[in-house]
């Protein structure tokens, strides 16, 4: 009893001051409202938006991110000049002044496609051969070929893919929306992540910070969720601890954390109390989630899996189940699109892992009736130069590929393009803000909108830039 006492003595000054102003205004509110409505969010966080700028067209995210650097001449912008100019100079007009990764003073040569380009559904959308079955979806795709990025090194692309900015410490976009919708599941997070490994190319390290909350409420940072053995350490419970025990601790440190909320008004205890209630939660919704043994043989071979195995077929399967849940974004990386070298054999690889389980899950939500409302980005945080690089391709942020699906995007169209060599975003330009934007507004969210003030500012996804992209818009 003696520390529950100590908590009700604690308030800081500053938590006083705070709580002044408002403190009774609030009580006498709270007295006009029904009770049960007070504390309605801890079973299922709302978010901050209770009323949406518009009417949505998707619930969630699902981003299907290639981390490395997927080459954009080799999955979805042919370019016939480039073929053509094959081992000659890349013309000084192109390149001058420009930001160039490692090939920085070298002798810049053209280097043609590797693969070769089929079209595709109705409308003759323009694939990579080494996608037959995203291809035979494709009137379900929309393929931006106009994406432009600005930062040309791993780790900052991947800070400002996600965060809008390439200074590390700011919300993801996934917390950003976990924050501003809430989540539809009380017994998962909104935000979850999951890794898978390949072939052909190099490991590149994928950082936390990636999926960090930033300033917002550290409870809206995603959970990374591993896809072989224990998908969440020390989620069960030592033996000889039942689940009574367990609640019965739960309860006396969520007691001891409201005193401790009451007295010093500090979020991250409350991030405390959430994270207990939900790890609790969790014991029993994250073993049956990746319990793939309840899925059919069919659904299993549409993937290309037999089970949980951390493949990036697996993690697609496991990420429609985080849809069916109610998760409000869910993120898989997967790695080894750097091709530096050897990019002919080492795209052929890539593809032959990603293509078939990204069609199956655009085939799984549309025959449940879920691709409407689930937002499928796939892509990169940056592309692939069209000079050669030995028989590879370095970095490059002025001109690259991504494709989008269901939530309201318009299916079987190829937006925007770079110029004949595939160097220069030179028709219908969209910057990750615009990408960023863009998925907000099919959220319900106006971009300008969502914001969280830190150190006396108003912050937002897209900063101060961003425009949605209406023409892909159904």
């Amino acid at each position: 009893m003696e520390i529950f006492e100590k908590y009700a003595r604690v308030m800081t000054r500053r938590s006083f001051l705070g709580r002044a102003s408002t403190g009774i205004g609030s009580l006498a509110l709270a007295s006009l409202l029904n009770r049960g409505e007070l504390r309605a969010d801890e079973a299922r966080d709302p978010g901050v938006l209770r009323v949406l700028h518009h009417a949505p067209k998707a619930k969630r995210v699902i981003h299907l991110y290639m981390a490395g650097g997927m080459s954009h001449l080799e999955t979805f912008d042919y370019r016939p000049k480039l073929a053509q100019m094959d081992g000659q100079p890349m013309p000084d007009s192109f390149t001058k002044g420009q930001p160039i990764a490692q090939l920085q003073g070298a002798k810049l040569n053209c280097f043609g496609p590797q693969v070769k380009y089929q079209r595709f559904g109705k409308n003759g959308v323009e694939m990579s051969e080494h996608f037959p079955k995203l291809g035979a979806v494709s009137d379900d795709v929309c393929i931006v070929r106009s994406l432009v990025t600005e930062q040309i090194n791993h780790d900052p692309a991947h800070t400002f893919m996600n965060n809008g900015t390439s200074i590390s410490g700011r919300p993801s976009m996934g917390s950003w929306l976990w924050y501003g919708l809430g989540a539809d599941c009380d017994n998962l997070p909104g935000f979850v992540v999951l890794t898978s490994n390949g072939r052909g190319g190099q490991n590149q390290p994928i950082a936390t910070r990636q999926w960090s909350s930033g300033f917002i409420p550290s409870k809206y940072q995603g959970v990374h969720f591993r896809s072989q053995g224990e998908p969440v350490l020390y989620l069960g419970n030592p033996s000889g601890v039942t689940a009574g025990r367990q609640r019965d601790v739960i309860d006396s440190v969520d007691a001891l954390n409201r005193m401790h909320l009451d007295s010093v008004d500090d979020p991250e205890i409350a991030t405390r109390i959430s994270q207990y209630e939900m790890a609790f939660k969790m014991q029993t919704s994250v073993p049956a989630l990746m319990t793939l043994s309840e899925e059919s043989e069919e659904t299993l071979k549409l993937y290309g899996t037999k089970g949980a195995d951390g493949s990036f077929a697996a993690n697609c399967l496991l990420a429609r189940r985080l849809a069916e849940r109610g998760v409000r974004f869910i993120q898989l990386y997967h790695r080894d699109w750097d091709h530096h070298g050897g990019v002919k054999d080492g795209i052929k690889l890539k593809c032959e892992e990603v293509d078939g389980p990204a069609a199956a899950l655009i085939t799984d939500l549309k025959r449940r009736g879920m691709l409407d409302e689930t937002l499928i980005l796939f892509g990169s945080e940056f592309g692939r130069t069209p000079m050669a690089q030995g028989n590879g391709r370095d970095h490059h942020i002025k001109g690259f590929s991504c494709w989008m699906a269901g939530g309201g995007i318009q299916g079987g169209i190829m937006h925007g393009s770079t110029d004949e060599l595939g160097y220069n975003a030179e028709q219908d330009v969209v910057h990750v803000h615009d990408l960023h934007a863009t998925i907000l507004h099919q959220l319900g969210v106006d971009h300008k909108k969502l914001t969280f003030k830190f150190q006396g500012r108003d912050f937002r996804l897209t900063d101060v830039h961003g425009n949605v992209v209406r023409k892909i818009l159904a």
